[in-house]
């Protein structure tokens, strides 16, 4: 087993962090430069502070992922206090590249605090999500499965409700043999992505997977077939070797096959595989557009 790790998408709560001077560095200023930061200067004893604190996190949770937030207590890093020229509390600096891009001073409404988080969200655009998706999928594609992995799990990290890297993960541990870690790690999926077409394609590869684990010889299933055309179990039987061993075009002939002899057998589980394996492969495979067109030319002759 190769063992992905804990691919669990890290929590709201790891996008908001209390900083000091000597942490500034690296919480406020590198990470700016991947993604825009929020440092809330503050005090115990400011009044202002304890509405605005816990509404700007708010905000930040909300973005899931596309800012985050450092909260700076001034008291106890009065050093940093001066260098950024803190002369009243609360006091929110913006960082992005590197810079500071945004501020302001004293207590907000809800309505702009979201105004002010949703702007900076803007700033990076999808923080180059996209391409870290494109290079994951290119080292699953290649075999680099825990490099995939961590890559999606990153992903998630950053943007929580990012369907693709959600399968992805879960693609990764089928590509790992992990059918049950695969399964678990899917019936975490939050309700938002439960029917995304990346979460459903996902679960369709870890039926097929379970299903090719108990795959029969082909070659004794094909001699059934030949021998007697009219053996539904031995054709379905037959379509899921076929498809096990990745000969994915003979599998939904075999199925094809099937439905059309017999559409109601077995309460149609022709069609029903048929569905699995289009939903398991990417939408643009020409297997799945060839087949749904020969499928419906069935259904509606």
């Amino acid at each position: 087993m190769l063992g992905l790790g804990d691919t669990t998408p890290a929590p709201a709560g790891d996008l908001i962090k209390d900083g000091t001077e000597a942490s500034f560095m690296a919480d406020v200023i590198e990470m700016s430069k991947t993604v825009p930061v929020i440092v809330d200067f503050w005090a115990t004893w400011c009044g202002p502070c304890k509405t605005l604190g816990p509404a700007l996190e708010a905000a930040v949770t909300a973005a899931k992922g596309k800012v985050r937030m450092v909260k700076i207590d001034v008291d106890q890093n009065q050093g940093l206090a001066q260098q950024m020229r803190i002369q009243s509390m609360p006091t929110v600096y913006a960082f992005f590249d590197g810079k500071p891009v945004d501020a302001f001073q004293g207590a907000l409404p809800g309505s702009e605090i979201k105004a002010f988080v949703d702007k900076l969200a803007a700033l990076a655009g999808d923080g180059g999500l996209a391409d870290a998706l494109a290079a994951a999928e290119e080292m699953l594609e290649q075999g680099a499965v825990a490099d995939a992995a961590e890559t999606f799990a990153a992903i998630l990290e950053e943007d929580p409700a990012s369907a693709a890297a959600y399968g992805g993960v879960a693609r990764c541990h089928l590509a790992a043999g992990e059918l049950d870690e695969a399964e678990a790690f899917l019936t975490t999926a939050p309700a938002a992505l439960t029917h995304s077409k990346e979460v459903e394609a996902a679960r369709a590869q870890l039926e097929l997977a379970r299903q090719a684990a108990n795959a029969g010889p082909e070659d004794d299933l094909r001699a059934a077939v030949e021998a007697d055309p009219a053996n539904h179990q031995a054709r379905f039987d037959l379509a899921v070797a076929l498809n096990a061993a990745g000969k994915v075009d003979e599998a939904v002939d075999q199925l094809l096959d099937l439905f059309r002899r017999d559409r109601e057998w077995k309460e149609g589980a022709a069609k029903t595989q048929l569905m699995t394996i289009f939903d398991a492969l990417k939408p643009t495979d020409p297997v799945v557009s060839k087949g749904r067109r020969r499928l419906s030319s069935m259904i509606f002759a």
